[in-house]
């Protein structure tokens, strides 16, 4: 990976990292449907015209054509639903919160390839899991015990952690289903195809809860951010990091993420940041390195196995 490609490696994550900064300033004004549906509109419009600028205009409507129902089913559990959700948690949940959280999606990737596409799970991916999952155990009690100083109930934070969880099950099945329907399909068409599909799905709903109250220019800013910055040119840096630096690579973004995501939160929203937090963060994401192979094994256990080559 030279230079360049880590710069833009950065760069997606400062941009997706931003997207619960803008999430949390354009919900309270939108609501939740409203706001995930200008931005996955925005998004879609954004990637059918850079579609239709380097495709043929017959080929890429015929793709999309031939695979309009995966590509459908990949919006809702890719886009609208989980996008949603995470809109709907942060109406109680930090921006950095749930930035730290979605670093689960891995997590959640691994269960149900296992699950669904028998993928094989190593005994060191298993305690991978085991660590991540208990990270968020670890976090979510860091965030009762912060809310409830605020006042908070701990109900409604458990409530809005477990539908960020789910957001990132979302993501996880969403991986598997691409895999099993999409595969072959081209990055940009099926960007472009999903969000049309979660497009479609969610204008009915932001139509019947359009706020009746007028909306602040930070929210129309929040939106626009979403939609171009976040949407649209995160998931074209993101297909052509894959194509130079391969998917492996490319997925190490996950792990940078919540970095950006806590620091916008505690920069622009004044967010507190709590050392459980940021412990819990770390336990996150060194599961998340050895439930995805990222690292094949505790570095302990490296030297152990080392010395025992060594004494052979």
């Amino acid at each position: 990976m030279d230079p360049i490609e880590l710069a833009q490696l950065l760069f997606l994550a400062a941009v997706w990292g931003g997207s619960f900064l803008f999430i949390r300033i354009g919900v309270a004004d939108f609501g939740v449907a409203p706001l995930m549906a200008l931005r996955v509109g925005i998004g879609a419009l954004f990637l059918l015209l850079v579609l239709f600028l380097r495709r043929p205009a017959r080929e890429a409507v015929g793709t999309l054509r031939e695979r309009a129902w995966p590509l459908f089913v990949v919006g809702i559990l890719n886009s609208a639903a989980p996008f949603c959700l995470f809109a709907w948690a942060e109406l109680t949940l930090s921006a950095g919160v749930t930035s730290v959280i979605n670093a689960t999606t891995p997590l959640w990737g691994a269960v149900v390839a296992y699950l669904w596409l028998k993928d094989r799970l190593s005994g060191m991916r298993i305690v991978g899991l085991v660590i991540g999952f208990a990270g968020v155990l670890a976090l979510v009690g860091d965030q009762i015990l912060t809310h409830a100083g605020d006042g908070a109930s701990s109900s409604a934070t458990a409530l809005a952690a477990a539908a960020t969880l789910g957001a990132t099950l979302l993501y996880g099945i969403a991986a598997s289903y691409t895999k099993r329907h999409l595969t072959g399909a081209d990055p940009l068409t099926v960007a472009a195809g999903t969000m049309m599909g979660a497009t479609i799905v969610l204008v009915p709903f932001a139509v019947a809860t359009w706020p009746s109250t007028p909306i602040s220019l930070h929210a129309w800013g929040a939106v626009l951010g979403l939609g171009i910055a976040c949407t649209g040119i995160a998931y074209l840096l993101f297909f052509r990091l894959i194509a130079a630096i391969g998917p492996a690579r490319t997925i190490t973004v996950t792990f940078v993420i919540p970095v950006f995501g806590i620091l916008w939160g505690a920069l622009f929203l004044g967010e507190r940041v709590s050392a459980g937090m940021v412990g819990a963060c770390a336990t996150i994401l060194v599961g998340t390195a050895l439930a995805t192979g990222f690292v094949k094994r505790l570095p302990g256990l490296r030297a152990q196995q080392g010395g025992a080559g060594a004494k052979q």
